[in-house]
Formats: C-alpha cells, structure tokens, sequence
C-alpha cells in the first residue's frame, strides 16, 4: 500500500507531538514508514518525518556521505529549500555521517533569539537503537520524575546537546530515528545527563 499523504503524515504527526510532550516515549512509525515507496537513502522513517516537515515555507540541510543525492530527493519530494546548516530549519544527520558531520551539524544549527526562540532547528538523528545503549536519565516538563532512555552513541552528541541548550528558552530540539522505525524525542527543555550506576545497584 502507498503511503497516503494525509492520513499517514497526520498520524504519524500526532506520534511525533506524542513523543515531543513525553520526552523518553518511543513511538511506533513502522506501519507508515513500510508505505513509503521511494528511497532516498535515509531510513524509511525519516523519510516520512521530511514529508511531514518539510515545505515550501522552511528550509533543511543533510549531512550525509550521499548528501547531493539526498538533498536532491528531499527537494523534489518536498519543494522544500536548502540552506546551510547555520540557517537551516530542519537538519538531517543521516547514519552514514562520521564523527565530524554529526559534530558540525550540532554546533551549527541555529538557536533561535530571546525574541523568537521558536526560529531555531530542529534536528532528525538516525541511530541504529532509541531503546538500547548508553542510559541516560531526562528531566523536565513531561516527565514526572525521571525517565532512564537507552539511545544508541549517545555519548557521541549529548555533551554538544546539552551545551546548546545551556540558555534556555534557546536551544534545539532533536528527532531520533532508528533502524526498526520508531522515534523519540527530546525537546530542548529536558535535561539530559549520563545514568551513573554505583557499586549499591549491582547489589539489588
């Protein structure tokens, strides 16, 4: 079956929504990413988040070994503009990317101001797992007390993450993919730090 442009992209915009207010809830997009019936190279599952959101009206940039390729057929599934990623709306950091692009990606995407915080990016990180891997423990609004996440080479960007978000309401927001299409999100208001497990916890 195809995937339907309204039905499949509201859905999977609701989860998404879901798992921005619930910061650690993984959502399930397999059933709409198994619809999607192009390849651009990424994961079936950000290929249905670009469809989602990206348009006419926003701008994004890829990091990816394939980046002309991509970033040509993102642009015409979507007539969304390219720009650099200092002036990106929507940052794509695909599996492919080494150390360096993922680091690049992060430190130049664009914080918004104290006038307009909502004018800062928003990042789309493939990863192979959002349910295994380093442990991590968030906080913050939508969260109740503490929440323990296990993301995949997280160790790899949650120090440039949370210094990007050291000023809040400045920050970015990341979208995380992984290999069996779900997601999780974290918002920039959650505070995110390495669970440290202590010699008392092995003994319970």
């Amino acid at each position: 079956m195809k995937l339907d442009l309204v039905h499949d992209i509201q859905t999977t915009f609701r989860k998404v929504l879901d798992s921005m207010s619930r910061p650690g809830m993984i959502s399930d997009i397999q059933e709409e990413a198994a619809r999607a019936n192009f390849h651009t190279g990424c994961y079936p599952s950000t290929e249905v988040l670009a469809l989602m959101l990206l348009d006419t009206e926003v701008s994004f940039k890829v990091f990816s070994k394939q980046e002309d390729t991509i970033t040509r057929l993102m642009n015409q599934l979507t007539y969304a503009k390219t720009a650099e990623a200092n002036h990106a709306d929507f940052i794509f950091v695909l599996k492919d990317c080494d150390l360096c692009q993922l680091e690049t990606a992060i430190r130049s995407s664009k914080v918004g101001s104290l006038m307009n915080p909502h004018e800062s990016s928003t990042l789309i990180i493939e990863t192979e797992s959002v349910s295994t891997g380093l442990e991590l423990i968030l906080t913050g609004p939508g969260i109740e007390t503490g929440y323990i996440a296990a993301i995949s080479e997280a160790d790899k960007w949650i120090n440039l993450r949370n210094e990007k978000n050291i000023e809040y309401p400045l920050g970015i927001d990341i979208i995380l993919t992984d290999a069996n299409h779900s997601i999780l999100c974290l918002p920039r208001t959650t505070q995110i730090r390495k669970r440290v497990i202590d010699k008392w916890d092995t003994l319970l």
